[in-house]
């Protein structure tokens, strides 16, 4: 009897005298992977400001289509513009656009042609308002509307035809 008893408080001492669990490893969260798409570029119409002999303004239209499933910002868009084959403008735009997500957005800037060095074809082609063969090149700062996304500069490279209009 002794002995049992002996047995059931050594148990019930174990019992009572049990240790902590061991914490659980802390879990370890995985960032989702976030992909993201180049935006398109497209020329939507070439619009002449005021035009002159040597010099023209012109209005450029620009359409940027946001694949994302969020906005994306852009904050600088450097490029070249050539039409009919030949050098037109380049320059730099630093406006910040935000472009929501799976949407398109229209831009537009504004830049100068000197029709000294051009072909004849080109001036005559622009005065009579018509479609114009355009490349349209330079590169691009996206961010994407998440701080752990840092700013990628993207280079494109469209072409196309666009209407040459007058303002109306």
């Amino acid at each position: 009897m002794k002995k049992v008893l002996f047995n059931v408080l050594v148990l019930c001492l174990f019992i009572t005298c049990k240790s902590p669990p061991k914490p659980l490893p802390p879990q370890i969260k995985e960032e989702p992977v976030i992909i993201v798409k180049e935006p398109l570029f497209e020329i939507v119409s070439i619009v002449i400001l005021q035009a002159e002999l040597i010099n023209t303004r012109f209005e450029t239209v620009l359409r940027i289509d946001n694949p994302n499933e969020f906005p994306v910002e852009l904050s600088r868009i450097k490029y070249e513009l050539y039409g009919n084959g030949l050098f037109w403008a380049d320059g730099t735009e630093k406006e910040i656009l935000q472009i929501p997500a799976k949407s398109i957005q229209d831009i537009k800037f504004n830049f100068s042609m000197n029709f000294i060095n051009m072909n004849r074809k080109l001036l005559d082609d622009i005065i009579a308002t018509r479609n114009v063969r355009y490349i349209f090149k330079g590169e691009a700062d996206i961010k994407g509307n998440y701080a752990k996304l840092p700013v990628s500069t993207m280079k494109f490279n469209c072409s196309g035809f666009s209407e040459v209009k007058q303002k109306a």
